[in-house]
């Protein structure tokens, strides 16, 4: 089979739309009315905690560093830590959000139990605060919005609002279980930018304009009520993680590179973005790699490719991704970008399942080479998971959580140097 017809063929098995979600009546709870919803609780001991205690023996960090089990949860993915503290939330590709709370403070969670259970949530992967406290949760096809989740996630009847309601984010008939966990982030203009994946290995031409207009395949930002709404970033082809400098605002995502060209092209990328509206390449390229010709679709005219900042090992899946903002770490971590490799899903020798890193130059603002920070969730002898890395976020106190959807758990790596070391 040729490359082309490869390409093709991916690109009509992963785009197979599933049936577009039901919109959630959610005017009972913006009434402030009362329902029957009932929490599903999490245990966090027994044998389950044990196995999953039992992945870290395999799993290296830096001389220094430390990894524990914070909480056992179920198809973890992105994670947003409320402003004071109070509760850890993380969304799934499923229809749950959770709740993981550490009531003690030792750094264990206590209790983990589903968010709003009276919403029916529909892939709820991307959660994210504004810095006075507003939760927003990015789904398939909408944005909710949660005004006071630091302090009333343990009621069921929770007051939202809809920031953009179901059906609105992308055409109803785009949608797609493939490249639809969104994530969100408030921006240093005080915007909501929400990622959108294009749901195909490779969009076929006749979609490619449709897809730049709204912004699939590209990172929308809007006022945080919906209006406003413009397409931020072009060119993407499935982004799940992103952030924005805290030195100089710009916004920093990953993105996943198309399947179906071998182990070893294209190569995973890590981008830098410094102005509105810069187009990153695809579907023409992936990091350098020509995906579509311009004879079956020209490229807009005057439009330049903004090549990546890094690239990276390819299919190894870069997904959730935070700068450093703490100041527990040692010196040289500080202000730089790690993320999650959730592992490749396709490759003949599989690679990834670990936390990366890069430094971030302090004069140009460019990364600077890539390492790997946390491995070992994947059995090389073997190849198989023990767990999958999907997004990184920080406590308070500087410590890293890092999600595993597979292995059902959120990892905590702290800095707690030993007598000689460092």
């Amino acid at each position: 089979m040729t490359m082309t017809r490869t390409l093709a063929a991916l690109a009509a098995t992963t785009a197979l739309a599933l049936p577009a979600a039901a919109q959630q009546d959610v005017d009972t709870l913006g009434a402030m009315k009362r329902t029957d919803a009932a929490f599903t609780h999490v245990d966090q001991g027994g044998d389950r905690a044990e196995a999953l205690r039992a992945i870290l023996d395999h799993v290296t960090v830096p001389e220094g560093f430390e990894i524990s089990l914070y909480a056992v949860v179920p198809d973890a993915r992105s994670m947003a830590v409320a402003p004071q503290g109070t509760v850890v939330f993380a969304g799934t590709r499923k229809d749950k959000v959770w709740s993981i709370v550490d009531r003690d403070r030792d750094r264990v969670a206590d209790d983990v139990f589903d968010f709003a259970p009276s919403i029916a949530f529909d892939i709820p992967n991307g959660p994210c605060f504004s810095p006075d406290g507003f939760l927003y949760i990015a789904e398939r096809n909408r944005v909710l919005q949660f005004p006071a989740a630091e302090f009333f996630f343990e009621s069921p009847d929770i007051a939202v609002g809809e920031v953009v309601p179901q059906g609105e984010l992308i055409p109803p008939e785009e949608e797609s279980f493939n490249h639809s966990a969104r994530v969100c982030r408030i921006g240093p203009d005080g915007m909501l930018y929400v990622s959108l994946g294009q749901p195909h290995n490779v969009q076929p031409p006749e979609k490619v304009d449709l897809y730049d207009e709204i912004g699939i395949g590209g990172i929308v930002r809007m006022n945080t009520d919906g209006s406003g709404r413009e397409v931020y970033t072009r060119g993407v082809r499935n982004s799940v993680g992103h952030d924005f400098s805290p030195a100089t605002g710009e916004l920093w995502w990953t993105d996943n590179q198309v399947d179906g060209m071998g182990d070893d092209i294209p190569p995973g990328e890590l981008n830098r973005q410094t102005a509105a509206g810069q187009h990153f390449g695809f579907p023409w390229t992936n990091s350098r790699i020509e995906i579509m010709s311009e004879a079956e679709h020209p490229r807009p005219e005057g439009v330049e490719f903004v090549e990546p900042q890094l690239e990276l090992t390819a299919h190894a899946a870069d997904l959730g991704m935070s700068f450093y903002r703490g100041s527990s770490f040692p010196e040289q971590y500080r202000d730089g970008i790690f993320w999650a490799q959730h592992g490749s899903w396709n490759r003949t020798e599989p690679v990834g399942a670990r936390v990366m890193f890069t430094r971030i130059d302090p004069e140009t603002g460019d990364a600077v080479g890539a390492e790997v920070f946390a491995d070992g969730w994947l059995d090389e002898a073997t190849g198989e998971y023990r767990g999958r890395p999907m997004d990184v976020a920080f406590l308070r106190d500087g410590s890293m959580l890092v999600s595993d959807d597979f292995a059902g758990a959120i990892w905590r790596i702290a800095y707690a140097p030993q007598d000689g070391d460092g």
